[in-house]
């Protein structure tokens, strides 16, 4: 039913002459943190000025947006709702459209056809330059009407290279010169989070939007004691939605902090940066707490193993630890038939023990001296 609408906004009568890039991320957060440092290429590579770069992302990190991409112009929209709602998708087009920029670029691998590719192709540019996406035989038709509308396509190499390998091998095929993929890194601003000035503190995300990439809530009051018995305190957060009765019992602890549900995107940006450490589930906050220079440690599971964690080994921060347990049936894309409900954990996520992860937070909480001892807990 969006095509008619699609096809007024691409030919909406625009008299101004195209100028400037449109980069188009329809994704969220991780997504962004991922490319971050790869935008930072495109003012040479495309030979605009940065103030001419346009950044159209998700509603989900508009919050955060102005600071991140300090430097360009950013126009977020409601993802959800121009995916479902006509004459919301009608008037993003017209303004996507309106913008007449010169030169539009989608470099996502993981998208949605009438998502992203319907943003580049409605904005009418002269060039339009989009990386290969991953391709299903559901997705297949309406990926290849818009990948035969753009002026270049860019295979940035099969499933599942990591996304900072993507990027680096788009930006590269442009440039006409190989970029090595970088690290996320993130500037943000100096200011205090709202937490009383005490011992150091290790920031525990419990939660995420998919239960099964939960990290048994057990296993995370475990090393919340450990973290306690060696003079840290401990931060929860997430949304307020993740807050079971194990957790529920730990926020009303001498020395736990409970910030669940109780933190915007910048407080909780303000918070994870003063911690000693992160320890977190697969999740968007996950990839700002590394890119925030946080050290941080990470439960991976294996339903797109390499593709967003683990990072590649050049790639990986010296602060930063991926902690998951092999198993034969990783690469399931989360369509996991190993689990009785789609409420249970991936097996995957359950296996990895408490022992691993308290190891591994340990050596993070090295790299950062707090006048804390590190120890068996």
């Amino acid at each position: 039913m969006f095509r008619p609408f699609d096809l007024m906004a691409r030919h909406w009568p625009i008299f101004k002459q195209p100028r400037g890039l449109l980069v188009v991320r329809m994704d969220g957060i991780g997504d962004m943190v991922l490319f971050r440092r790869t935008l930072d290429q495109y003012a040479d590579v495309f030979g605009v000025n940065r103030s001419e770069i346009t950044v159209l992302g998700c509603a989900s990190w508009g919050a955060v947006a102005d600071e991140i991409f300090c430097g360009y112009r950013v126009h977020v929209i409601d993802e959800h709702a121009f995916s479902r709602k006509s004459l919301y998708r009608f008037r993003v087009s017209r303004w996507v459209r309106g913008l007449a920029p010169a030169v539009a670029v989608c470099d996502s691998y993981f998208r949605r056809a009438l998502m992203a590719d319907s943003l580049v192709w409605m904005s009418a540019a002269p060039r339009q330059v989009v990386s290969l996406p991953y391709i299903s035989e559901s997705t297949r038709s309406e990926f290849n009407y818009y990948l035969s509308q753009a002026s270049e396509v860019i295979a940035t190499g099969d499933y599942p290279t990591h996304e900072l390998v993507r990027h680096s091998r788009f930006v590269s095929a442009l440039a006409g010169r190989e970029l090595a993929p970088e690290a996320p890194r993130i500037d943000w601003r100096e200011a205090a989070p709202s937490i009383d000035v005490g011992a150091p503190y290790v920031v525990l995300n419990p939660g995420s939007n998919e239960p099964g990439r939960r990290w048994p809530f057990p296993a995370y009051l475990g090393i919340a004691r450990r973290l306690l018995r060696l003079g840290y305190r401990v931060v929860l957060v997430g949304s307020a939605t993740e807050k079971p009765e194990p957790l529920q019992a730990l926020a009303k602890e001498a020395g736990v902090i409970d910030l669940i549900g109780r933190t915007t995107l910048p407080v909780l940006m303000d918070v994870m940066k003063r911690a000693a450490a992160m320890l977190s589930n697969d999740t968007g906050p996950a990839h700002l707490s590394i890119a925030l220079g946080t050290p941080t440690v990470v439960v991976v599971g294996g339903g797109h193993f390499g593709s967003f964690f683990p990072y590649p080994e050049a790639a990986t921060p010296t602060t930063a630890r991926f902690v998951f347990e092999h198993m034969e049936c990783y690469h399931c894309f989360w369509r996991c038939h190993k689990r009785a409900s789609k409420y249970d954990v991936f097996p995957c996520v359950d296996a990895v023990s408490e022992e691993h992860v308290w190891s591994a937070l340990n050596e993070v909480l090295a790299s950062r001296p707090t006048g804390v001892a590190a120890g068996t807990g």
